[in-house]
């Protein structure tokens, strides 16, 4: 790795309270040569607050792939250069991917530095679990890809973190339930902000009291892992009445048990014979 060219710096700034920017922070900022913003006229905020003067250009994930070379001209020139979000961490649902992995392949010096992220304070004030827990972000617009990412994590037991706009928090609260029952969760809104709230409840509670949600702001969503279901016989033999009283063949009933429960179909039938004598089936 050439020492003469420089380095590029992956900052943190502030997710609400300007003041949560680390010291070293700010004087990685003063120091760079240029800074890339996602949103020049956000950063230009803090960057007054801070008095730091260093050249500013935009870049966000409509001209990424553009500035990579102005980029990447600029370190290999000697000139140590700054990426910073409009809050919290480049590269966490925030441009960045593209020119870090530009630099590592053209041999480039990358430092990220520690500092805010939205979804590790909501997190760790969920009330749920942090030994173990999956990161989505933002979910994808299109349905099919969404559909594809419930469907993989509808068994993962551990907490699932998502972020999620002001306009769109009732829909997604929905789409979870529908697609993975009423779990636990936990919604914060507006982190490090005056107006900081948590919300910890069941989904269906904030479904059938959706005024309790103030939409406004940013929103880092926090959904409880699935929990193991002890399945005795008695519950599976209601199962199968539920299923095929409401119209469902013995044959579909079972296969639909067995998927739901993960007990073997054999034995699923065999409960399925004993409750014969009710005349169900």
């Amino acid at each position: 790795m050439n020492r003469s060219k420089g380095k590029l710096y992956i900052v943190p700034t502030p997710i609400g309270n300007l003041k949560d920017i680390t010291y070293r922070a700010v004087e990685i900022l003063k120091n760079s040569d240029l800074i890339a913003a996602e949103d020049t006229r956000t950063s230009y905020r803090l960057l007054q607050e801070y008095s730091i003067k260093s050249a500013l250009i935009s870049y966000h994930k409509y001209n990424e792939k553009a500035r990579v070379k102005l980029i990447l001209e600029k370190l290999n020139s000697g000139l140590n250069v700054s990426i910073i979000s409009d809050a919290g961490t480049p590269g966490i649902s925030d441009p960045a991917k593209i020119i870090v992995q530009a630099a590592i392949e053209n041999d480039l010096r990358v430092e990220a530095l520690p500092g805010a992220t939205a979804f590790v304070p909501a997190l760790v004030a969920s009330g749920l679990d942090t030994e173990k827990f999956t990161f989505i972000g933002f979910l994808p617009d299109k349905q099919m890809l969404r559909n594809k990412i419930f469907t993989e994590l509808k068994n993962h037991k551990f907490p699932i973190i998502f972020y999620e706009s002001p306009r769109r928090i009732d829909k997604f609260l929905q789409f979870v339930y529908d697609n993975w029952g009423d779990r636990k969760v936990a919604i914060a809104r507006e982190i490090s902000k005056i107006y900081e709230t948590y919300y910890r409840n069941k989904i269906s509670y904030f479904l059938n009291n959706p005024e309790i949600i103030k939409a406004k702001g940013e929103f880092v969503i926090i959904v409880d892992g699935a929990k193991e279901e002890s399945w005795d016989d008695n519950k599976i033999k209601e199962m199968l009445r539920k299923l095929i009283i409401g119209g469902e063949s013995p044959k579909l009933a079972i296969k639909k048990v067995s998927k739901q429960t993960g007990e073997n179909k054999n034995h699923i039938y065999e409960l399925a014979l004993e409750i014969k004598e009710e005349n169900i089936i």
